[in-house]
C-alpha cells in the first residue's frame, strides 16, 4: 500500500515527460526549533488560527527519503528566525545541512539586527543559493533601514529570497504588498519569490510581478483545498497566471501540511492552464533560476 502518496506523485510528472520535479519552499531546520513549529501548529496559534494536522511528522532521514522518492531533484531548507540573535546560527546549521545533503539548495535567512549585513554577505560567499524572510513570524519591516545593505547585496548576487510578505493565514502588522512595493522601488532587481501567491492579497502581487521582471511567486499552499476554503484564488485572475507562466515555481511546505504531497500538485492542475504550463511551473522555471 502506497500510503505516502509516492505513485501519485510520480505519475503526475512521468505523464508530463519530466526528469522529477524542483520544489523551492520545503522546511528542513534544527530538530529543537523543527519541534517548537509543530508544537505551535498543534495549538492552532493566532498566526494560524486553525487546525492544521502535519501530514508528515517524521524525523529528517526518513523526510529526506520521501522527498526523494517523490522524484523531488532539488528543494530547500527553509527557516527563519523569530528574533534578533538566531539567524546567524540557523545559518550555520543550514550551512552543514547543505553539506552533507547535496540535493538541497543552500538556504539561508536574517533578522533586522546589528551585523546582519556581515552575515548574509558571509552566507553567500559560502556558496547561499536561496534566502528565506518571514515578515510575519519575525514581525519585521521589509523597509527596515538596518535590512538596506542585504538587500543591495542580495540583488548584486542575485541570489532569489523567498519572502512570506502577504498577509495569510493572518495578518502581521508588517505583511502586505504595499511595504514589499517600496521595497522593490529601491531595490528592482532583487529576485524576490513571493511565497503562497501573496495570499490572500493575490491580485496585488501578481501586479506587482507584472511590474518588476525579477519578482516570481511560489505555489505553497495555493490552490489547494485546505486554502480555497479560507483563501480563494480568484477566478479571474487565472489568465494572469497564465501570462505570467515563467514566473511561478512550484512550492509545498512539506513537510507542514494538512494533506498528500500530491494534491498540491494536482491542485495545480485542476487550474486547466495546459501541460507546458505546468512543467515550466513544477520544473523549468525553479531550473532556470537556480542553474
Amino acid at each position: 500500500m502506497d500510503r505516502d502518496g509516492r505513485d501519485d506523485v510520480v505519475g503526475f510528472w512521468e505523464r508530463l515527460g519530466l526528469p522529477g520535479i524542483i520544489d523551492v519552499h520545503t522546511h528542513f531546520m534544527p530538530e529543537q526549533v523543527l519541534r517548537k513549529v509543530w508544537a505551535y501548529f498543534d495549538s492552532a496559534g493566532p498566526l494560524t488560527g486553525m487546525e492544521w494536522p502535519i501530514t508528515y511528522r517524521h524525523d529528517e532521514d526518513r523526510r529526506l527519503a520521501l522527498l526523494r522518492s517523490f522524484g523531488v531533484l532539488r528543494f530547500t531548507s527553509m527557516l527563519y528566525p523569530h528574533k534578533a540573535g538566531m539567524a546567524a546560527w540557523l545559518n550555520e546549521w543550514a550551512a552543514g545541512f547543505a553539506a552533507r545533503v547535496p540535493d538541497c539548495l543552500h538556504t539561508a535567512t536574517f533578522f533586522p539586527e546589528e551585523g546582519v549585513d556581515r552575515y548574509v554577505r558571509r552566507a553567500v560567499e559560502a556558496g547561499a543559493r536561496v534566502f528565506k524572510s518571514h515578515l510575519q513570524v519575525g514581525a519585521y519591516d521589509a523597509n527596515d533601514p538596518l535590512l538596506e545593505p542585504v538587500w543591495g547585496v542580495l540583488a548584486e548576487a542575485g541570489v532569489p529570497v523567498v519572502m512570506h510578505c502577504g498577509s495569510g493565514p493572518a495578518p502581521g502588522k508588517y505583511t502586505g504588498p504595499e511595504p514589499v512595493g517600496r521595497l522593490l522601488s529601491r531595490h528592482p532587481r532583487l529576485r524576490l519569490v513571493v511565497a503562497h501567491m501573496g495570499m490572500p492579497e493575490y491580485t496585488e502581487f501578481l501586479e506587482l510581478a507584472a511590474a518588476y521582471p525579477e519578482v516570481r511567486l511560489d505555489t505553497t499552499m495555493a490552490f489547494t483545498d485546505f486554502t480555497e476554503d479560507f483563501s480563494p484564488f480568484p477566478v479571474a485572475e487565472r489568465a494572469r497566471l497564465a501570462d505570467l507562466g515563467d514566473r511561478i515555481l512550484l512550492g509545498t511546505d512539506f513537510p507542514n501540511i494538512p494533506y498528500p504531497y500530491a494534491h498540491q500538485l494536482h491542485a495545480l492542475e485542476r487550474l486547466g492552464l495546459g501541460d507546458d504550463w505546468l512543467r515550466a511551473v513544477c520544473h523549468g522555471n525553479a531550473s532556470a533560476l537556480f542553474a
